[in-house]
C-alpha cells in the first residue's frame, strides 16, 4: 500500500506533533543512557536555526524531522521520526528526502546528523547509508561517545 504523504512546514503547535516528539525523546532514553541522548526537546526546534517538518497521511501525523543550520554551507538533521503505526512504511525516507531538498534548496553542501548506536538504530543506520550518509567523526559540539554515531553525506 503506497502511502500519499504530505510534508509541511511545522510550528509545534499541534498535540499530535508534541506527542510524538514526547514519545520520541522517551524512547531515546529508554535506549541510551541520559548523557548519550541528543533529541531535541519541542522548546528547541521552535528556534530561529531549525525549520521543522511534519508527514501528514491525510489528518493522521506519520513523522516528523527537522533541519538545523550549523552554519552556511552545513546542516544537521534533527527529531527524524516515523509515528509507531508508520514504521517500516516509507515514512523516514519521505522525510529525509525532503531535509535534503531543503538542505539543497539553502545551499548547504553537506548535511550531518547524531543517531544511537545500539540495535534499536540499526534501521536507522541503513536508512541513511541507503541515501549516501557514511560515519564520520563527531561534529559540531558532539564528542566521541560509545551509544553515538555520527553521519554525513556531502550534496552535489
Amino acid at each position: 500500500m503506497t502511502l500519499h504523504l504530505t510534508i509541511v512546514e511545522d510550528d509545534l503547535t499541534g498535540r499530535d506533533v508534541l506527542d510524538l516528539l514526547q514519545f520520541h525523546l522517551d524512547e531515546m532514553h529508554q535506549w541510551s543512557p541520559p548523557e548519550s541522548v541528543h533529541a531535541m526537546p519541542a522548546a528547541r526546534p521552535r528556534q530561529p536555526d531549525v525549520t521543522f517538518f511534519s508527514a501528514w497521511d491525510g489528518e493522521r501525523l506519520a513523522g516528523c524531522g527537522a533541519i538545523k543550520r550549523l552554519d552556511e554551507g552545513h546542516g544537521e538533521l534533527k527529531s527524524m521520526r516515523a509515528a509507531p503505526d508508520y514504521r517500516g512504511r516509507g515514512v523516514g525516507k519521505a522525510i529525509l528526502l525532503r531535509l535534503i531538498e531543503e538542505a539543497r534548496t539553502r545551499g548547504y553542501h553537506r548535511v550531518s546528523l547524531e543517531t544511537g548506536r545500539p540495535e534499536p538504530f540499526h534501521a536507522a543506520h541503513a536508512l541513511y547509508r541507503a541515501h549516501g550518509f557514511t560515519e564520520c567523526p563527531p561534529f559540531g559540539s558532539y564528542e566521541h561517545d560509545p551509544f553515538s554515531m555520527c553521519m554525513t553525506r556531502e550534496l552535489t
